[in-house]
Protein backbone atom coordinates (compact mmCIF):
# COMPACT_ATOMS: atom_id res chain seq x y z
CA UNK A 1 0.00 0.00 0.00
CA UNK A 2 2.56 2.07 0.76
CA UNK A 3 4.54 1.24 -2.33
CA UNK A 4 1.54 2.54 -4.46
CA UNK A 5 1.03 5.38 -2.53
CA UNK A 6 4.55 6.62 -3.06
CA UNK A 7 4.27 5.82 -6.91
CA UNK A 8 1.31 8.05 -6.94
CA UNK A 9 2.68 10.51 -5.85
CA UNK A 10 5.62 10.20 -7.70
CA UNK A 11 3.12 10.20 -10.69
CA UNK A 12 1.52 13.90 -9.85
CA UNK A 13 4.83 15.22 -9.26
CA UNK A 14 6.55 13.72 -12.53
CA UNK A 15 3.23 15.37 -14.34
CA UNK A 16 2.96 18.95 -12.31
CA UNK A 17 6.66 18.77 -13.91
CA UNK A 18 5.42 18.24 -17.34
CA UNK A 19 2.30 20.55 -16.99
CA UNK A 20 2.21 22.86 -20.14
CA UNK A 21 2.77 25.95 -20.44
CA UNK A 22 0.52 29.05 -21.65
CA UNK A 23 2.93 29.15 -24.58
CA UNK A 24 3.30 25.69 -25.21
CA UNK A 25 -0.69 25.11 -24.82
CA UNK A 26 -0.84 28.06 -27.88
CA UNK A 27 1.54 26.47 -30.16
CA UNK A 28 -0.15 23.28 -29.44
CA UNK A 29 -3.50 24.92 -30.22
CA UNK A 30 -2.36 26.71 -33.24
CA UNK A 31 -3.81 29.59 -32.17
CA UNK A 32 -3.34 32.74 -30.00
CA UNK A 33 -6.94 33.70 -28.58
CA UNK A 34 -6.02 37.48 -27.84
CA UNK A 35 -8.74 39.78 -25.62
CA UNK A 36 -9.02 42.57 -27.45
CA UNK A 37 -12.07 45.85 -27.28
CA UNK A 38 -13.17 46.49 -30.70
CA UNK A 39 -14.66 49.94 -30.07
CA UNK A 40 -11.87 51.87 -29.40
CA UNK A 41 -10.81 53.21 -32.79
CA UNK A 42 -7.91 54.06 -33.60
CA UNK A 43 -6.54 51.08 -31.84
CA UNK A 44 -8.93 48.37 -32.30
CA UNK A 45 -12.16 48.78 -34.37
CA UNK A 46 -14.46 47.12 -37.01
CA UNK A 47 -14.31 48.89 -40.53
CA UNK A 48 -17.12 49.26 -42.54
CA UNK A 49 -17.27 45.61 -44.06
CA UNK A 50 -17.04 44.71 -40.24
CA UNK A 51 -13.35 43.37 -40.23
CA UNK A 52 -10.73 44.06 -37.33
CA UNK A 53 -8.43 46.59 -37.99
CA UNK A 54 -6.65 49.42 -36.07
CA UNK A 55 -3.26 49.45 -34.42
CA UNK A 56 -3.76 47.00 -31.73
CA UNK A 57 -4.92 44.23 -34.19
CA UNK A 58 -2.28 44.62 -36.17
CA UNK A 59 0.17 44.40 -33.53
CA UNK A 60 -1.91 41.46 -32.74
CA UNK A 61 -1.30 40.08 -35.80
CA UNK A 62 2.01 40.72 -36.30
CA UNK A 63 2.35 38.45 -32.80
CA UNK A 64 0.19 35.33 -33.93
CA UNK A 65 2.66 35.24 -37.56
CA UNK A 66 5.58 35.53 -35.16
CA UNK A 67 4.72 32.79 -33.39
CA UNK A 68 3.69 30.90 -36.34
CA UNK A 69 -0.18 30.88 -35.05
CA UNK A 70 -3.57 31.40 -35.99
CA UNK A 71 -4.92 34.99 -34.40
CA UNK A 72 -8.49 34.26 -32.77
CA UNK A 73 -10.07 37.73 -31.50
CA UNK A 74 -12.03 37.24 -28.05
CA UNK A 75 -14.17 40.57 -28.12
CA UNK A 76 -14.04 42.40 -24.78
CA UNK A 77 -15.03 45.59 -23.37
CA UNK A 78 -13.07 47.96 -20.58
CA UNK A 79 -14.32 46.35 -17.84
CA UNK A 80 -14.13 42.37 -18.56
CA UNK A 81 -10.51 42.02 -20.08
CA UNK A 82 -8.88 41.28 -17.32
CA UNK A 83 -12.00 38.81 -15.82
CA UNK A 84 -11.36 37.33 -19.48
CA UNK A 85 -7.72 36.76 -19.47
CA UNK A 86 -8.02 35.17 -15.49
CA UNK A 87 -10.83 32.79 -16.36
CA UNK A 88 -9.01 31.20 -19.46
CA UNK A 89 -10.94 32.68 -22.39
CA UNK A 90 -8.43 34.30 -23.51
CA UNK A 91 -4.36 33.42 -23.46
CA UNK A 92 -3.30 37.20 -23.09
CA UNK A 93 -5.02 40.99 -23.45
CA UNK A 94 -3.88 43.08 -26.23
CA UNK A 95 -6.52 45.74 -25.70
CA UNK A 96 -4.54 49.52 -24.66
CA UNK A 97 -3.64 47.82 -21.11
CA UNK A 98 -2.38 50.66 -19.42
CA UNK A 99 0.16 49.52 -16.93
CA UNK A 100 -0.97 50.38 -13.26
CA UNK A 101 0.63 49.57 -10.02
CA UNK A 102 -3.38 48.21 -9.35
CA UNK A 103 -3.31 45.83 -12.19
CA UNK A 104 -0.20 44.60 -11.24
CA UNK A 105 -1.69 43.15 -8.28
CA UNK A 106 -4.07 40.82 -10.77
CA UNK A 107 -2.56 40.32 -13.27
CA UNK A 108 1.27 40.74 -15.00
CA UNK A 109 2.38 42.86 -18.26
CA UNK A 110 5.34 42.63 -21.23
CA UNK A 111 7.20 45.51 -21.35
CA UNK A 112 5.49 48.28 -23.11
CA UNK A 113 4.85 48.63 -26.56
CA UNK A 114 2.26 51.02 -27.32
CA UNK A 115 0.52 54.14 -25.40
CA UNK A 116 -0.75 57.70 -25.20
CA UNK A 117 -1.66 60.41 -23.73
CA UNK A 118 -5.45 60.49 -21.45
CA UNK A 119 -7.13 64.45 -20.84
CA UNK A 120 -10.52 65.29 -19.77
CA UNK A 121 -11.90 67.23 -22.92
CA UNK A 122 -14.36 70.19 -23.34
CA UNK A 123 -15.76 72.34 -25.44
CA UNK A 124 -13.11 75.19 -26.93
CA UNK A 125 -14.35 77.78 -25.09
CA UNK A 126 -15.29 76.02 -21.98
CA UNK A 127 -13.58 77.58 -18.83
CA UNK A 128 -12.24 74.54 -17.52
CA UNK A 129 -8.09 74.45 -16.66
CA UNK A 130 -8.08 72.78 -13.22
CA UNK A 131 -9.99 69.53 -10.76
CA UNK A 132 -11.95 72.65 -9.22
CA UNK A 133 -14.00 73.92 -12.36
CA UNK A 134 -15.29 70.28 -13.19
CA UNK A 135 -17.28 70.76 -9.99
CA UNK A 136 -20.96 70.32 -11.38
CA UNK A 137 -19.54 69.32 -15.22
CA UNK A 138 -20.74 66.18 -16.30
CA UNK A 139 -18.03 64.29 -18.07
CA UNK A 140 -18.72 61.09 -19.73
CA UNK A 141 -16.00 57.97 -18.97
CA UNK A 142 -15.70 54.08 -20.27
CA UNK A 143 -16.46 51.89 -17.15
CA UNK A 144 -13.42 50.11 -16.05
CA UNK A 145 -11.10 52.18 -17.79
CA UNK A 146 -8.13 53.65 -16.28
CA UNK A 147 -9.64 56.84 -17.43
CA UNK A 148 -12.43 55.91 -15.07
CA UNK A 149 -9.86 55.50 -12.08
CA UNK A 150 -8.27 58.54 -12.75
CA UNK A 151 -11.49 60.71 -13.40
CA UNK A 152 -12.82 58.80 -9.81
CA UNK A 153 -9.88 60.52 -7.90
CA UNK A 154 -9.58 63.56 -9.44
CA UNK A 155 -13.28 64.64 -9.63
CA UNK A 156 -14.37 66.74 -6.78
CA UNK A 157 -18.10 66.51 -5.17
CA UNK A 158 -21.29 67.94 -7.51
CA UNK A 159 -19.16 66.22 -10.54
CA UNK A 160 -21.35 63.79 -12.54
CA UNK A 161 -19.37 61.08 -14.05
CA UNK A 162 -21.63 59.10 -16.45
CA UNK A 163 -20.19 55.38 -16.88
CA UNK A 164 -20.79 54.40 -20.58
CA UNK A 165 -20.66 50.15 -20.91
CA UNK A 166 -17.30 50.35 -23.82
CA UNK A 167 -15.55 53.49 -25.38
CA UNK A 168 -18.00 53.26 -28.93
CA UNK A 169 -21.13 53.91 -26.53
CA UNK A 170 -19.11 56.70 -25.11
CA UNK A 171 -18.30 58.38 -28.35
CA UNK A 172 -21.95 57.79 -29.39
CA UNK A 173 -23.16 59.95 -26.63
CA UNK A 174 -20.74 62.79 -26.50
CA UNK A 175 -20.28 63.32 -30.39
CA UNK A 176 -24.42 63.20 -30.20
CA UNK A 177 -24.08 65.51 -27.35
CA UNK A 178 -25.62 63.86 -24.63
CA UNK A 179 -22.38 64.33 -22.54
CA UNK A 180 -20.40 67.69 -23.21
CA UNK A 181 -17.19 66.73 -20.95
CA UNK A 182 -15.15 63.37 -21.86
CA UNK A 183 -12.02 61.74 -20.38
CA UNK A 184 -10.35 59.99 -23.17
CA UNK A 185 -7.21 59.72 -24.71
CA UNK A 186 -6.46 62.04 -27.73
CA UNK A 187 -6.94 59.77 -30.39
CA UNK A 188 -10.65 59.17 -29.49
CA UNK A 189 -10.77 62.83 -28.99
CA UNK A 190 -10.32 63.22 -32.41
CA UNK A 191 -12.62 60.66 -33.34
CA UNK A 192 -15.52 62.53 -31.67
CA UNK A 193 -14.74 65.87 -32.90
CA UNK A 194 -14.43 64.14 -36.89
CA UNK A 195 -18.19 62.53 -36.14
CA UNK A 196 -19.54 66.10 -34.91
CA UNK A 197 -17.21 68.89 -35.67
CA UNK A 198 -19.33 71.63 -34.06
CA UNK A 199 -18.30 70.16 -30.50
CA UNK A 200 -15.08 71.00 -31.29
CA UNK A 201 -13.58 69.57 -28.32
CA UNK A 202 -9.87 69.93 -26.73
CA UNK A 203 -7.81 68.66 -23.71
CA UNK A 204 -8.13 70.65 -20.83
CA UNK A 205 -6.57 68.65 -17.82
CA UNK A 206 -4.19 65.53 -18.40
CA UNK A 207 -5.02 62.88 -16.40
CA UNK A 208 -1.80 60.77 -17.27
CA UNK A 209 0.57 59.26 -19.88
CA UNK A 210 -0.38 55.78 -19.93
CA UNK A 211 2.04 52.85 -21.36
CA UNK A 212 0.17 49.63 -22.19
CA UNK A 213 1.23 46.44 -22.32
CA UNK A 214 -0.08 42.92 -22.96
CA UNK A 215 -1.75 41.29 -20.06
CA UNK A 216 -0.66 38.21 -19.00
CA UNK A 217 -2.22 35.56 -16.26
CA UNK A 218 0.83 35.47 -13.40
CA UNK A 219 3.21 32.21 -13.85
CA UNK A 220 2.83 32.86 -17.58
CA UNK A 221 7.00 33.22 -16.87
CA UNK A 222 7.69 31.41 -20.21
CA UNK A 223 5.03 33.80 -22.54
CA UNK A 224 6.28 36.90 -20.33
CA UNK A 225 10.17 36.37 -21.79
CA UNK A 226 8.50 35.66 -25.02
CA UNK A 227 6.89 38.77 -25.52
CA UNK A 228 9.30 40.86 -23.98
CA UNK A 229 12.16 39.77 -26.58
CA UNK A 230 9.04 39.95 -29.14
CA UNK A 231 8.11 43.25 -28.46
CA UNK A 232 11.79 44.29 -28.12
CA UNK A 233 12.78 42.72 -31.59
CA UNK A 234 10.07 44.35 -32.91
CA UNK A 235 10.46 48.15 -32.10
CA UNK A 236 13.96 48.31 -32.72
CA UNK A 237 13.18 47.01 -36.29
CA UNK A 238 10.69 49.36 -36.43
CA UNK A 239 7.29 47.39 -37.52
CA UNK A 240 5.32 47.92 -34.17
CA UNK A 241 6.15 51.68 -34.83
CA UNK A 242 5.18 51.90 -38.65
CA UNK A 243 1.66 50.07 -37.38
CA UNK A 244 1.43 52.64 -34.39
CA UNK A 245 1.83 55.72 -36.92
CA UNK A 246 -0.28 54.04 -39.45
CA UNK A 247 -3.36 54.33 -37.41
CA UNK A 248 -2.35 57.06 -34.44
CA UNK A 249 -0.81 59.55 -37.19
CA UNK A 250 1.94 59.85 -34.38
CA UNK A 251 5.55 58.21 -33.53
CA UNK A 252 5.56 55.96 -31.09
CA UNK A 253 6.27 57.28 -27.81
CA UNK A 254 10.21 57.94 -27.34
CA UNK A 255 10.20 56.06 -23.62
CA UNK A 256 8.99 52.97 -25.39
CA UNK A 257 11.58 53.05 -28.13
CA UNK A 258 14.58 53.17 -25.16
CA UNK A 259 13.28 51.69 -22.95
CA UNK A 260 14.96 49.33 -20.65
CA UNK A 261 14.51 46.88 -17.71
Amino acid sequence: MKTAILTAAALLIAAAAHAETTLERIRERGAIRIAIDLSVPPWSYKDENLVPVGSEVETAQLLADSLGVDMEIVQTNGANRIPFLMSGQADIIMSVLSITDERRQVIDFSRPYTGASTFIAAPAGAKIASAEDLAGQRIAVTRGTANDTDLTALAPARTEIIRFEDEATTITAVAAGQVPLVAQAQSLIDVINARNPSLQLEPKITLREFRAGVGIRKGDTDLAEYLDEWIGDNVENGKIGAIYAKYQHADLPADIVTYAD
